[in-house]
């Protein structure tokens, strides 16, 4: 009727039963008993946050000894059964530190279980081969910006002792709870579960949930038909610079340019007057500087001529440079205004030159200057240097021309 494993917790028979079975030796021999299932955040004691994301769990002390008796070695493998549920899953232990006929479960394993707290779940002890392969799924995108995958889950997978396809379990990473799907184990058993301990282990990854692949363009683009700027700027399609600033109405020597003066950008477009004023001069009388009563002392403001002439303003849309009109040497004029050529234009100084003791002989310094020449004559044989020869003549501030 019942056998060694079975437990209905709506028959209240059953239970008794079964202990009965296993007291009888109808069971195989190994730990096979039932507790009250409690979060790990309930356990008395310190914050365990770790064992709260880990895949152990907390029994009795009375547990410990029955499993010594049993001679279950290291390691201790449970498979952790709610027959209401018809769900399994499997687990280690951490410390045997739980109040008799409690069991303290990762919060993860109990929503695996689909157990509340104070539920009734079967504990049993078991096998399980070492992994080699292992397939997981993050259930959120949150799980790609991790640089390190790899070794936040070698972290991770060190408070777990086993693993079981179907499982969900969590781990704890920057503060930031992760949620993490077994979705294939290898060696692929009827239990469905490998041990994770003293292995080396092959980890797979599954495109997390709610993923969305970006979306990709094609190699080949057109350019983009619109009346928008383009993404370098302004774009000057119509030519030359010259021609976009229609250069040929501002240029000085443009006929359509204001024509009928005479001093092109000259300010000096006013009548003016001399300084020095002679008799019969038309200059006005000068006024009385004493105010008179009912007129203003303010004088009338002057109107200038608006100037017509010489290049416009230039009006430069955004973007555009300019880097100035053409270039025009100006010509010399001479008194009658006509424009000089050929050598009139040539600087005046152009000759070799004179030294300043060139000149001519004196008056009355004839006879004088010969008897001294003589004199100098010896006296340059006397040293050695030739009396005769070229001598050079020059002229002295003194001198005069004969």
């Amino acid at each position: 009727m019942f056998s060694a494993g079975y437990y209905d917790e709506d028959d209240p028979m059953s239970y008794p039963a079964a202990a009965m079975l296993r007291r009888a030796g109808m069971g195989a021999r190994r730990f096979d008993e039932y507790y009250r299932c409690y979060p790990v955040a309930m356990l008395p004691g310190p914050d365990r946050e770790n064992a709260n994301h880990g895949g152990k769990v907390f029994l009795p002390p009375s547990a410990l000894d029955k499993l010594t008796r049993l001679h279950i070695t290291y390691p201790m493998l449970f498979e952790l059964i709610n027959g209401a549920k018809e769900r399994m899953t499997h687990a280690g232990v951490l410390e045997f530190i739980a109040e008799e006929g409690k069991i303290y479960l990762p919060f993860w394993i109990m929503q695996t279980l689909l157990l509340e707290a104070g539920d009734l779940l079967q504990i049993k002890s078991t096998d399980l081969p070492s992994g080699q392969f292992i397939k997981l799924q993050a259930q959120s995108t949150s799980f790609l910006d991790i640089s390190d995958p790899k070794a936040v889950l070698e972290n991770a997978f060190r408070n777990f002792s086993c693993l079981t396809k179907g499982d969900i379990f969590t781990f704890l990473y920057n503060d930031q709870t992760y949620e993490m799907a077994v979705l294939e184990t290898k060696p692929d058993t009827q239990k469905h579960a490998i041990s994770v301990l003293e292995t080396d282990l092959e980890v797979d990854f599954a495109t997390p949930v709610g993923y969305v692949e970006p979306s990709r363009q094609s190699g080949t683009s057109t350019p983009r038909s619109g009346t928008g700027l383009p993404a370098g700027g302004l774009l000057h399609n119509q030519g030359t610079m010259a021609q976009s600033i229609n250069y040929d109405s501002i240029a000085p020597s443009s006929s359509t340019a204001v024509a009928g003066s005479k001093a092109v950008s000259s300010n000096f477009l006013l009548g003016g007057q001399k300084l020095s004023s002679k008799k019969g001069s038309k200059a006005p009388t000068p006024k009385a500087s004493t105010p008179v009563a009912g007129t203003s002392t303010n004088s009338e403001p002057k109107t200038y001529a608006r100037r017509k002439n010489g290049p416009q303003p230039l009006r430069l849309p955004p973007g555009m440079l300019f880097f100035g009109y053409e270039i025009k040497p100006v010509m010399k004029k001479d008194e009658q205004g006509q424009e000089l050529a050929g050598d009139e234009t040539k600087p005046k100084f152009a000759g070799a030159g004179q030294t300043l003791r060139g000149g001519g002989k004196k008056k009355g310094e004839g006879a004088d200057s010969g008897a001294g020449k003589a004199d100098k004559s010896k006296e340059a044989d006397k040293k050695g240097a030739p009396a005769s020869g070229p001598k050079p003549e020059g002229r002295t501030l003194r001198d005069t021309p004969r």
